[in-house]
């Protein structure tokens, strides 16, 4: 029996679906106005983990995860900048799914931009008005958290605490200083949408209630995030959402992962953040080498903790990792697949223990993702099959106990195995498509040294570009 922790319950459930062998699952993504970092990855490791899972328990999983393509951030950076907004956006959201693939994260099923659901908002917002739980003024539209008696529900306070906790802008407008943007009236400059409102844009939180009713329904299994995403942004997302359809549960299980802490060189664990000076950009962390590191990091801890990086955790991560893919290195001996030749009682002993750690990996995936646990059995795992090497079992039991721990580990997203060279092509063809994307906008920048730096790096890397007349550029591996 599988059982989640349920953010809005406090407690482990029962894991049940609303359409048997179909998985909704809904997963808050980034607000795309600058280089992603890797609090990101974390949380983009943890759902991708849960998705495998629950594939590997043979549930097909409808996996959404939205990009917030238009919010004040990205307008201050188009300002300062003086780039188009919707450039601005692109960039971003090429380069963080680039950074997910070369992480090994699998694509959700699609992925919405806020800007893509401005008709759905606004009838949202209508039907929210229509049933008297928004009001509009001077072009905005604010929900009325008052006509919500339990709100805010994951953040388990009530509302008078809360809004004695929180500074909140007094807005003489707003009926209740806990009242939330559902329409912004647009300012000079900034994108905007016509509505029956005046011309604006949407509030940041009605967008994933619409994406959420769009894309998946007006009830889901799952829906996912960063703890710091409980109050205000997920609390919100269920007033909406209840209010707008009448039906609650919005969503049956409410996941959160932890927060991604740095420990600096003094020892002191402190917040990331871009002013402290402790910023890591995943792509600063792909450069460091084998992205399944990180993944063994963030597996190392369970989803909903917080984690703590710094070099030296890396390090020993790293070495780890190293010590499960040794047992597919090329220069290790393990005879032929369909050789049974060998010490009968231990053979059997190890199909008996690669038996065992499935069901020992299945135990701990199934109480809450406990990956610590799950990922302790597959070095075990490895640990008796040198034994057994050791003490001559059949290579056919060693390559079926091999087998296990390869298969286990990709359910927690490990590549194991040693690549061969097409599949490092195709796993590296995200990073060399954002290169060249890179050298492109150098070159129509005119920055022809750096742009040519890029062809001599890949060059050296055993890469053959060739620039088409169109302005494209296509690229080879040689050899």
């Amino acid at each position: 029996m599988m059982k989640i922790y349920n953010t809005l319950t406090q407690k482990k459930e029962e894991f049940q679906t609303i359409t048997p062998g179909v998985v909704t699952m809904y997963v808050c993504g980034v607000t795309v106005y600058d280089s992603s970092h890797i609090g990101h990855a974390m949380s983009g490791i943890v759902f991708d983990v849960v998705r495998r899972y629950l594939e590997f328990k043979g549930y097909q999983v409808r996996h959404v995860v939205n990009f917030t393509d238009v919010d004040d951030k990205i307008i201050k950076r188009s300002v300062e900048t003086g780039e188009d907004w919707q450039n601005i956006t692109q960039r971003y959201i090429d380069q963080f799914l680039a950074a997910m693939d070369a992480l090994n994260v699998k694509r959700a099923t699609i992925y919405p931009r806020a800007t893509q659901e401005i008709e759905g908002i606004i009838e949202l917002i209508q039907k929210l008005i229509d049933k008297g739980f928004a009001y509009a003024v001077d072009g905005d539209v604010n929900f009325r958290v008052l006509k919500r008696p339990d709100y805010p529900q994951l953040k388990h306070q009530n509302l008078a605490s809360l809004e004695a906790g929180v500074r909140v802008e007094i807005d003489p407008r707003k009926e209740h200083p806990m009242d939330f943007a559902l329409w912004k009236a647009a300012k000079p400059g900034e994108p905007s949408w016509a509505s029956q409102w005046g011309a604006g844009r949407p509030g940041w939180h009605i967008e994933c209630s619409e994406m959420v009713r769009e894309h998946l329904g007006d009830q889901i299994d799952i829906h996912g995030g960063g703890s710091d995403l409980i109050f205000p942004h997920h609390d919100n997302e269920i007033a909406q959402s209840e209010s707008a359809s009448g039906l609650r549960p919005f969503a049956r299980y409410w996941l959160h992962n932890g927060m991604l802490q740095l420990k600096n060189k003094q020892g002191v664990v402190e917040k990331m953040s871009k002013s402290l000076g402790n910023y890591v950009a995943i792509d600063d962390l792909l450069k460091r080498g084998d992205p399944d590191v990180f993944r063994m990091l963030v597996l190392g801890s369970l989803y909903r903790k917080d984690l703590t990086y710094n070099q030296d955790i890396y390090e020993a991560e790293k070495r780890g990792l190293e010590n499960l893919k040794s047992v597919f290195a090329a220069t290790e001996n393990w005879g032929e697949p369909d050789d049974t030749n060998g010490e009968e009682m231990v053979s059997n002993a190890l199909l008996e223990i690669a038996a065992r750690t499935r069901r020992d990996f299945v135990t701990a995936m199934d109480d809450d993702f406990n990956t610590p646990v799950a990922r302790a059995t597959l070095f075990d795992l490895k640990r008796e099959i040198y034994k057994a090497r050791d003490s001559h079992a059949s290579p056919h039991s060693l390559h079926t106990a091999r087998q296990t721990l390869a298969e286990l580990g990709n359910v927690l997203g490990l590549r194991l195995k040693q690549l061969q060279p097409e599949q490092q092509s195709s796993q590296a063809k995200p990073l060399i498509e954002l290169l060249l994307q890179t050298r492109q906008e150098l070159r129509a920048a005119k920055q022809w040294a750096l742009a040519d730096n890029i062809r001599k790096g890949l060059a050296e890397l055993g890469l053959t570009l060739e620039d088409k007349p169109d302005g494209t550029t296509t690229w080879t591996i040689k050899g």
